[in-house]
């Protein structure tokens, strides 16, 4: 991915998209916060009444890209599109103690689920607990310490496109590459966005 400095975008029916996200984040409590959001999310795409940037139907062919729609000065949260390709995912990963929500704009993602069960060190010991299939129109949230998870388009055709709101910018994340026996090996990775093209 490219490091690049996000300037506003600018897309039909962005003002509601907004409004909807900044009445939510006027609540207490990120689990009110986040259940705010996710059904606004599911509202908002289920209306058809936002038109996202073209470019995030266009896969990158090394990487899901990611493009950052919206940044709020006011409340600090963060607003990515995530283009998958045909069998484009991640590794396990955690979302470096910020909650978020994800929606499903177009397509379909799997998203499996863990809860850390032991750690010593940089090993960290993972237990699968389900794997959710999310379609379009579908949202979910990921509140810390409940973060670990790994998704993944499971076509071989289609291009997903998700849109995932942060409580603040997410720089950069922990990913979790196999041992053996259920342990995973930690390293921190940079997170970039890639251009709005």
């Amino acid at each position: 991915m490219s490091s690049i400095v996000s300037a506003p975008v600018e897309f039909p029916g962005k003002a509601h998209f907004v409004e909807a996200l900044d009445e939510a984040l006027a609540l207490d409590g990120s689990a009110n916060v986040t259940a705010s959001i996710r059904s606004a999310l599911c509202r908002l795409i289920e209306e058809q009444r936002i038109e996202l940037p073209a470019c995030v139907y266009k896969p990158l062919p090394d990487h899901y890209a990611r493009r950052e729609l919206y940044r709020s000065e006011r409340y600090g949260y963060a607003v990515v599109a995530m283009t998958w390709g045909p069998g484009q995912g991640t590794p396990i990963h955690d979302h470096a103690g910020l909650w978020c929500v994800e929606g499903v704009w177009q397509g379909a993602l799997e998203i499996s689920q863990y809860e850390l069960s032991e750690r010593d060190d940089q090993r960290f010991r993972f237990r699968p607990v389900g794997t959710i299939q999310a379609v379009a129109g579908s949202a979910g949230s990921l509140i810390p310490p409940h973060e670990y998870h790994a998704i993944l388009n499971p076509s071989k055709r289609s291009v997903t496109v998700s849109v995932h709101i942060y409580s603040a910018r997410m720089t950069n994340c922990s990913v979790f590459s196999p041992l053996g026996d259920d342990w995973y090996q930690r390293k921190q990775r940079p997170l970039t966005l890639d251009r709005m093209q």
